[in-house]
């Protein structure tokens, strides 16, 4: 297997300002499902950081009494404890907007306050293009004195409240607000990734770029400075301490991180016209792509994302798409909900039209039949190539927040058959594999440990057991429910259809607001990434 077959070359980066490696070798990745296990994985790291170690993170919300365990401690008291300790804590945390518009402006400056208290240092950053968001989700745990104990979190998981459910998915019992339809306790499905080895360098100097980018904090909104300005705010970064040398080798896991900045006046200095590897990574793997593309996102919207699956199934007349995504926006109302649906049709049906036996979309429920809210932004490629991150499968996330995903590649074959389900001789590899297999073995209801899953392994036969599973639900549901519940916790999903004259006004609100281009003129006008 050749990385760079998989992988973006430095000129496909098209970054060249960009201290990050173009990618890192020797590292283990490991996944953690659901964010009780993450929660419960960073408690135990974190409470282990000592004096001089550095806990730098950088979310998207960020709630200070989010408990991270059933009796915590909370977000807050986790990080104020490591600061009191003489631990280097520094955070970026989006400024985001109102909290009338059910956003978490108060939320993340209250989770500032309390950990800068303790000697940390929390800033708000609002340095995004207009109407955008920084949407990573990152935390680096670093031991200058122990490198090889050193480690990262990156994904989907914010540190905030309904993020903290299980295999279980029952919800966490402190849920956000959000459609009526997922109950009082949303059930929430995300994944993050631990990682270990010289990629912790790499994610280090991620945080490091945006921490001393010489932009102001509230360069987007000069009233929220001056509000800033009369509250006190902190608006000035200190200096961060020098950076320590890479951690060694830990494992056979190759990655590359992808990223998204929008392209912004005045301009980040380490991504002086935006960075779009995030697109171009998923550009290069999808077109590679043969037998199965196996997705989990929360939105899988934008006809630009939907016309690269197209091509690479009219391309490729063997390839799968299967995606589980959320059966409801989060969102209820006559204003919000026809945008979160219209640009999620447009999409499916765009695949559809080419490819209609080919294309596979899920939702998926609980065993008590309340749907599960799809957050993971998860993608496998053939077995082979395989991506964990913030970013959605939308304009949005490709060109216009800030977004950060980890590709994984793995040494370690997968001797399981077929060993090269592509036919292109990268063959089937264990990380890629065995990632796909832990999703599926949840949502089938099948033997987490991986007894009796050979049927998931070939991308043939698997699509036709997600199918037949999906499909025996739903018929026990058409039926009236009558009998034992079948086994499995995915349907086919069936989006809403709108009507024109909803679309009419739906679909232009979805381009300008909820899917937004963040790309240079001359990027657009190209149609490229």
């Amino acid at each position: 297997m050749a990385l760079r077959d998989w992988f973006l070359t430095a000129p496909e980066r098209a970054n060249p300002v960009s201290e990050l490696p173009i990618w890192t070798s020797g590292n283990l990745a490991e996944p953690l499902i659901h964010g009780a296990a993450y929660f419960d994985r960073l408690v135990d790291e974190v409470d282990a950081l000592e004096a001089g170690d550095h806990l730098f993170f950088t979310d998207w919300r960020g709630d200070p009494d989010q408990r991270l365990r059933p009796d915590g401690p909370t977000v807050a008291q986790l990080f104020a404890r490591a600061a009191q300790r003489g631990v280097v804590v520094k955070g970026l945390i989006w400024r985001s907007h109102l909290d009338a518009l059910t956003y978490s402006e108060a939320e993340n400056r209250t989770l500032s306050a309390a950990v800068s208290a303790a000697g940390g240092e929390v800033l708000l950053d609002q340095r995004v293009r207009r109407g955008g968001s920084h949407h990573q989700k990152l935390v680096v745990l670093r031991h200058p004195g122990a490198p090889e104990r050193d480690v990262a979190f990156a994904g989907g998981i914010d540190l905030c409240h309904s993020r903290r459910d299980d295999v279980v998915h029952h919800g966490d019992p402190q849920a956000v607000r959000m459609s009526a339809r997922y109950g009082d306790r949303p059930p929430w499905h995300d994944v993050q990734l631990a990682v270990r080895g010289p990629v912790v360098g790499a994610l280090d100097r991620v945080f490091r770029e945006r921490w001393t980018d010489p932009m102001p904090l509230d360069s987007e909104n000069p009233m929220a400075y001056l509000r800033d300005r009369l509250r006190g705010a902190d608006l000035r970064p200190d200096p961060l301490p020098g950076q320590p040398a890479d951690p060694p080798s830990r494992g056979p896991h190759h990655i590359q991180l992808l990223r998204t900045y929008p392209a912004v006046r005045p301009r980040y200095s380490f991504a002086p016209d935006g960075e779009r590897t995030v697109a171009r990574g998923y550009t290069k793997a999808v077109r590679r792509a043969r037998r199965l593309i196996y997705l989990e996102d929360q939105y899988l919207w934008s006809r630009e994302v939907a016309e690269l699956f197209a091509r690479a199934l009219r391309d490729n007349p063997d390839l799968h798409l299967v995606a589980v995504v959320p059966r409801f926006p989060d969102v209820d109302g006559r204003l919000a909900l026809p945008p979160n649906t219209v640009g999620r049709e447009q999409a499916l049906s765009l695949c559809e039209r080419v490819a209609p036996d080919r294309v596979h979309v899920f939702d998926v429920e609980n065993h008590a039949g309340v749907p599960v809210y799809v957050h993971a932004k998860v993608c496998v490629v053939d077995d082979v190539w395989a991506s964990v991150g913030s970013d959605n499968f939308n304009r949005r996330s490709w060109t216009h927040d800030s977004e950060l995903s980890c590709a994984v590649l793995d040494e370690t074959r997968d001797e399981r058959a077929p060993t090269d389900p592509a036919g292109q001789g990268d063959g089937a590899r264990v990380f890629a594999r065995e990632l796909r297999l832990r999703l599926l073995r949840e949502h089938l209801d099948r033997d987490p440990d991986g007894g009796g899953d050979a049927d998931l392994l070939d991308p043939a036969d698997a699509v036709a057991a997600i199918t037949a599973a999906a499909e025996a639900l739903q018929r026990w549901y058409d039926g009236g429910r009558v009998g034992r519940r079948p086994p499995g916790r995915l349907r086919p999903h069936r989006p809403e259809r709108l009507r024109w004259y909803t679309r009419a006004w739906a679909l232009p609100a979805y381009r300008l607001v909820y899917d937004p281009d963040g790309r240079p003129l001359r990027a657009r006008r190209a149609g490229t990434w």
